[in-house]
């Protein structure tokens, strides 16, 4: 038995993240290790609450994953932890395809309680017809209770507990409105300044959290079974060691710094099956370490082009390592950084990059393009995330060996590039569960 939370809101923007950070540095401060997860493909806020957690959030996310490896990641790294806190995406409800990749179908996935997030920034009485829609929608889904955000008077939240009786579910307690309470763009980069601002922020809110919130009662009406038990049909697919490539480890290179740090933890497991991973910084490095395979993970080296473009010494050696047949898989960030330029600004600088691909990117009057995407190449399925703040400007399209999909299965804009073993593409894959090096058969 363990505190098990699912942390929900009525609509996106209702303050899940900052509580959820909040409530992290709350437990922590009893003691209490606490293992976070994030519901869906998004890493900006998987990084938040890594920050306040101290160690890696999960993603969970059954497009991308089996149910049963979806329970799997669940009950291998909430093992040790005191608490498994899972922080859920856009409204309880909101799904790709109604109730599919919502948070309500993680809660009945791994039969965990809802703590449910209201807004309460102008809410009256109302709102227990909203809470009490919540409670009844789905009967498998459990609202272990609700905690009321943006409140602006002690006399508001009296009303509103009043309306939560009605609804018939516990009323843990509030945030108050704090116009400091304001987490920054999800186009940013998590750098020391900014790690800093979210360390206040998030200890604020645990200050309140301690102050406002019967944070016993919630962990209290939470406590559950561990482990999680699987869901039938059961998929033995999980136990199954990816095997390596060759019969000697490998050495694999892995860029991570505040402009490639969107990696998803399992992905990173499952490379590390196949030999020694060492880490290297294309923003601050000057070496590229020696190297059978290097990985290039998304993020936003747009905010960091000048910087990069300063790094020539590591970008002569991947272009180096490339030409000679180096393998090097590229997501998002990572393939810009392979091409021949970036531009940031409207008639700026097109700063050179390590012209692996005859590709050129640009950040002017780029806007957000996201959704779930799916490819195929040499029969490896690789599903995962589109979400990216540039674009290619000019690009070769004799380096096009696949098209990925949309949900639905129709060509999407997101070209799977191959030039010699280098191997980009805009999206973010999740391969945590599949054997990356046979896209090289």
């Amino acid at each position: 038995m363990k505190p098990q939370i699912l942390i929900s809101a009525t609509n996106a923007g209702s303050g899940k993240t900052i509580f959820a950070m909040g409530l992290i540095c709350a437990l922590r401060r009893k003691g209490f290790r606490v293992q976070p997860f994030k519901c869906g493909p998004e890493v900006s806020d998987s990084q938040l609450l890594t920050l306040s957690a101290g160690h890696e959030t999960i993603n969970l996310d059954t497009w991308f994953a089996s149910y049963t490896n979806v329970q799997h990641l669940y009950n291998q790294y909430g093992e040790k932890a005191d608490v498994c806190l899972i922080e859920g995406n856009g409204g309880l409800f909101d799904g790709y395809k109604r109730l599919q990749g919502s948070s309500a179908e993680i809660t009945k996935l791994l039969n965990i309680p809802v703590i449910l997030l209201v807004n309460a920034r102008a809410s009256g009485y109302s709102v227990a017809s909203v809470i009490y829609g919540f409670k009844h929608f789905h009967p498998k889904v459990r609202i272990g209770g609700v905690v009321f955000n943006q409140i602006t008077s002690p006399a508001q939240y009296a009303f509103l507990r009043e309306a939560c009786a009605d609804a018939g579910v516990d009323c843990l307690g509030y945030l108050p409105q704090n116009i400091a309470f304001k987490l920054p763009s999800k186009h940013t980069s998590i750098t020391l300044t900014t790690k800093k601002a979210l360390d206040v922020q998030a200890n604020l809110a645990a200050d309140y959290i301690e102050q406002y919130v019967d944070v016993n009662r919630l962990l209290n009406g939470c406590n559950r079974n561990f482990p999680c038990q699987y869901t039938l049909p059961y998929s033995s697919d999980i136990e199954t060691e990816i095997p390596s490539p060759s019969a000697h480890p490998i050495k694999i290179a892995i860029a991570r710094d505040p402009a490639f740090n969107h990696i998803y933890p399992e992905n990173i497991a499952r490379l590390a099956l196949n030999g020694k991973i060492t880490y290297f910084s294309p923003v601050y490095g000057t070496e590229l370490p020696e190297a059978d395979f290097i990985y290039l993970p998304g993020g936003y080296p747009e905010l960091f082009a000048r910087q990069l473009h300063r790094r020539r010494k590591i970008m002569d050696a991947l272009k180096a390592y490339a030409e000679n047949g180096g393998r090097i898989f590229a997501e998002c960030g990572g393939m810009v950084f392979l091409g021949r330029s970036l531009t940031v600004r409207e008639g700026g600088t097109a700063y050179p990059m390590s012209g692996v691909l005859p590709l050129d990117f640009t950040a002017v009057s780029a806007k957000l393009i996201s959704g779930y995407r799916k490819l195929i190449y040499n029969d490896v399925e690789l599903k995962g995330n589109e979400f990216h703040y540039s674009n290619v400007a000019t690009s070769d399209t004799s380096l096009v060996v696949t098209q990925a999909t949309n949900l639905k299965g129709g060509e999407v804009e997101l070209p799977l590039y191959r030039y010699k073993n280098v191997i980009a593409s805009y999206g973010h894959w999740y391969w945590g569960d599949k054997n990356l090096f046979d896209l090289w058969k």
